[in-house]
């Protein structure tokens, strides 16, 4: 089963603090390696709070966890933090006015009983 989402990336504080601390620390993944799902996209999934999902569309896959979001509901559209995870999901390109598509990133999101996606891996990705 998967479901059709938006990404809409945003920044957050809170990220940026645990950044500080280092890339590769646990607070910075927990952070930046999340996703937030529409609650009834989420049942549709049968995916917990805190399960994890694989992310994928015609650039990249990514596994991240998956929290509900508390908001109205808001089917196919999904929340994340700007970060190497949802860049993951990110072209090149940007629009006519020099912005990346950042806040529309189309992807199909799956449960996955992977781990998630490691910063060595998508650093990898990008000396690739």
């Amino acid at each position: 089963m998967a479901v059709d989402v938006k990404v809409v990336t945003y920044q957050d504080i809170f990220q940026y603090g645990a950044g500080k601390m280092g890339l590769h620390s646990e607070e910075y993944l927990k952070l930046s390696a999340s996703i937030i799902l529409d609650k009834g996209d989420m049942a549709s999934l049968g995916v917990a709070e805190g399960g994890k999902v694989l992310l994928e569309n015609e650039l990249n896959r990514i596994v991240v966890n998956a929290t509900a979001s508390a908001d109205k509901p808001h089917p196919g559209l999904a929340f994340m933090i700007k970060s190497p995870w949802s860049n993951q999901l990110e072209g090149d390109e940007s629009c006519p006015a020099g912005a990346s598509g950042f806040k529309g990133i189309q992807a199909q999101v799956s449960p996955s009983s992977e781990g998630i996606t490691q910063m060595d891996e998508i650093l990898q990705r990008l000396r690739a």
